[in-house]
């Protein structure tokens, strides 16, 4: 094996393991709620934990990898990710399990943005495209099988054992970091932008804090400081960015309009998608009675959907370019989600069925699009900053996308019975998707088609 298929191996390890996290812990929340006892919006945090600890990291690895060297950070961050993995499944207090998640999520941040730079860097031109192809087979391949295996681990055993079952991966990923990343010189970087970090952070921990709140019931003035907070120190890292020559996170690249655009595909589908399954699973199991390893099955055809689109966009990227390929992912997606709201009882299995092909149809498309998309036109240095961009706005989706339609549906539900505040939540959900399309006027797709140059 070459060297750098060993770097994307490394890598796509790393990723496998973070998309397990997201999607295996999820089908476990109504279990860890139940034993626990706590709210279905509050037991979010377990997963909004983890999304809070990458956002922390992601923008200081590659100052990190470059003042200790990238096998030591890459070996070290696993073996915290696998700490933290053993003490959230032995945890019995869910403030603890809440801990331990933030921990892993900062030990899982530190590998994704490195790996996927320095596998980025040794693939070029053409080879860009099909290393890409092979992340969103990683990222599909997690989604497919951890629901189901987590079903089954939470039906015939317990929850702990879904944080546990990542330990043999992640210490096998830190063996492998240690064994095949090259040797490299530590340098002496500039001091990162700590000032950045710290409004960077805040700001996404009031607006999760805020609608997390809201969305478990919390009267709007206890939810409305955090919300505020969050705007408020979103605004202000936006004057520090662009006063500070050197920020945490180069928003000015933002201004790319693939890097751009993709970032807001992401939000819309595969953000979106993280709060509607979420959604679901608590509908499925507490509405519907139907077990963990049930529900969890679902996925299975949302990959082949996405197995399905992501061939095809592979095959069909340069002749018909992203913003065709985008507006087609984003009506399927959100036709998906529209079918469930025909789902009343549990003899509309089959139109669940289809509403999750559709969506792995459109999320595999605009998931795989905006994957090759985002990183074409970087190399070298800008690869590390754009990456650190694009794996941050990735963590914020999912966590946005989990805590908006569960803040969504508690709201509704406070008008509305339950069958309706989900009907009416996963519809608002469907609308949303499509806002995207307004905007795929400002890629050209002639340009953007030109995958196999390298700008």
């Amino acid at each position: 094996m070459t060297y750098r298929y060993k770097v994307a191996v490394v890598f796509l390890l790393g990723f496998f393991i973070d998309c397990v996290n997201i999607f295996m812990s999820a089908v476990a929340l109504p279990s860890i709620a139940a034993q626990l006892q706590v709210s279905s919006a509050s037991v979010a945090w377990v997963a909004n934990a983890y999304i809070l600890g990458l956002t922390l990291v992601i923008p200081l690895s590659t100052w990190l990898a470059a003042r200790f060297g990238s096998r030591q950070i890459l070996c070290a961050s696993m073996l915290l990710f696998s700490l933290a993995a053993l003490l959230c499944g032995l945890a019995e207090d869910f403030l603890w399990l809440v801990f331990w998640r933030l921990i892993q999520g900062m030990a899982g941040g530190l590998l994704i943005p490195l790996g996927q730079a320095l596998t980025f860097n040794l693939f070029q031109g053409a080879q860009r495209a099909r290393i890409s192809t092979l992340v969103m087979a990683v990222a599909l391949l997690a989604p497919a099988l951890s629901p189901t295996l987590g079903g089954a681990i939470v039906d015939h055993a317990s929850w702990h054992w879904v944080f546990l079952a990542s330990l043999p991966l992640s210490l096998l990923t830190a063996l492998l970091a240690g064994c095949w990343i090259g040797h490299e010189t530590p340098a002496r970087p500039a001091r990162p932008d700590l000032r950045g970090l710290l409004l960077l952070s805040a700001s996404l921990g009031g607006l999760l804090l805020g609608l997390s709140l809201y969305g478990s019931g919390h009267a709007g003035y206890q939810a409305l400081p955090g919300l505020l907070a969050g705007l408020l120190f979103a605004a202000l890292y936006g004057r520090h960015c662009r006063r500070c020559p050197q920020p945490i996170v180069e928003l000015r690249l933002l201004k790319n309009p693939r890097l751009g655009l993709s970032v807001g595909i992401y939000h819309a589908i595969p953000g979106i998608f993280t709060g509607v399954n979420l959604l679901s699973l608590f509908f499925l199991q507490d509405s519907l009675h139907l077990s963990a390893q049930h529900s969890g099955q679902f996925m299975l055809l949302y990959a082949l959907g996405a197995l399905l689109a992501m061939l095809a966009c592979g095959r069909y990227y340069n002749r018909f370019g992203a913003p065709r390929l985008f507006a087609i992912a984003l009506v399927l997606h959100s036709a998906g989600i529209a079918s469930l709201c025909a789902v009343d009882s549990a003899a509309d299995l089959p139109l669940i069925m289809l509403a999750y092909l559709l969506m792995g149809l459109g999320g595999g498309a605009g998931a795989n699009t905006a994957q090759t998309t985002a990183l074409l036109d970087f190399d070298g240095g800008d690869t590390h900053k754009a990456s650190v961009i694009w794996n941050l706005n990735r963590q914020m989706a999912f966590s946005l996308g989990a805590a908006l339609l569960l803040m969504l549906n508690n709201l509704l539900l406070g008008w509305f019975e339950v069958l309706a505040a989900f009907h009416l939540s996963l519809l608002l959900a469907a609308l949303a998707g499509l806002l995207p399309l307004l905007a795929l006027g400002r890629l050209n797709p002639h340009k953007v088609s030109h995958a196999q140059h390298p700008h």
